[in-house]
């Protein structure tokens, strides 16, 4: 992303700051204890994750609208030990799965194992069966491997020889993948890609953070950076939480708005795939999210705009020529923002 259009997010997002400073209203729902535990999450993460707001919040929103995330940057930019602590400030478990070459599905879902003791067959379970899962490298791992997770991603659940197991609630997917080395790599179909609520890309940080990245790994002094995190939220409270982001209001012109812009990227010209209706919920809940984690019981063209990027990141693909002009997804995604009219 070029510096005039984060510039451009970072302005916005502190006009959206301030404007849910100056309103005064009072809310249909209570927000005020999800407002609250979102803000502890960011605090909790804070003390070891130098920068990368944005990414947290994201983190946040997805896990609270039922989202997977796929992350992508290159090697050692935290976007693991984030995945990792962002888990660590839930009251649930936690699991972590590298994807290889030749990693088979019954790796990640679980194979059937016969007992000589009853003379029948006995699924073990696999690490995919957990509340927050990382999955490091997703592109690592051949296509079969892939294909195995789209029933567990979409529907939360997992049939095998016949019978079909439930995951537990919460369940969400943490992906990482690095843009730059693709040897050995295997790009995600569009159909897997879909299924993602987010695709976020990590820069690396300014001098001033990197300076205070090191500081802070000096203050440590070898102590492990799980050991400062504490949980934050329960699955109750986030069950009760997601409830209430559902209940956000969302205005008729705010759902033709969402429309308009999604529509807008099946016939632009310097796309050669545009968003399906999945990106224009996506865009719709995310936006949900934002407005709640705001202390907003209602959504404003700002949490749409919010939402745009890391909704439709990796679910529009740009004409071959832009694509070697060096043009990026996020440039265009802006230039539809900017072309359809914002609701009154």
């Amino acid at each position: 992303m070029e510096n005039s259009e984060k510039d451009n997010i970072n302005t916005n997002d502190a006009a959206t700051e301030q404007a849910n400073t100056d309103l005064n209203f009072d809310n249909r729902i209570a927000l005020e204890e999800l407002k609250n535990s979102v803000d502890a999450i960011k605090a909790e993460l804070g003390k070891v994750i130098v920068g990368q707001q944005h990414f947290i919040e994201l983190l946040i929103v997805s896990l609270l609208v039922d989202g997977h995330v796929l992350i992508e940057g290159v090697p050692g930019i935290a976007k693991t030990i984030t995945a990792k602590l962002f888990a660590k400030t839930l009251k649930t478990d936690f699991s972590r799965i590298q994807f290889t070459p030749d990693l088979m599905p019954s790796d990640i879902l679980g194979t059937s194992i016969f007992n000589v003791k009853t003379s029948e067959f006995e699924f073990k379970k696999g690490p995919i069966f957990s509340n927050v899962i990382l999955i490091d490298e997703i592109n690592r791992a051949p296509a079969k491997t892939q294909a195995a997770m789209f029933e567990t991603m979409e529907e939360r659940q997992i049939t095998m020889d016949g019978t079909t197991y439930k995951m537990d609630a919460p369940f969400m997917i943490l992906a990482t993948q690095n843009p730059i080395e693709q040897e050995g790599t295997y790009a995600l179909p569009e159909a897997q890609l879909d299924r993602f609520l987010f695709k976020i890309k990590i820069d690396y940080p300014s001098v001033e953070e990197e300076v205070k990245i090191i500081q802070t790994h000096h203050n440590r002094k070898g102590g492990k950076p799980q050991a400062l995190i504490n949980d934050i939220l329960s699955p109750t409270q986030l069950i009760e939480f997601k409830t209430k982001i559902q209940d956000v209001i969302v205005e008729e012109k705010i759902i033709k708005y969402i429309a308009d812009i999604i529509t807008k990227t099946r016939n632009h010209p310097h796309l050669y795939l545009g968003g399906s209706p999945r990106a224009s919920i996506a865009t719709l809940n995310a936006a949900k999210a934002f407005a709640a984690i705001n202390g907003r019981d209602f959504v404003i063209p700002d949490d749409i705009k919010k939402a745009l990027v890391p909704v439709l990141n990796h679910r529009i693909i740009l004409t071959p020529e832009r694509e070697m002009e060096g043009m990026t997804t996020e440039s265009v995604i802006h230039m539809i923002v900017e072309s359809v009219e914002i609701p009154r």
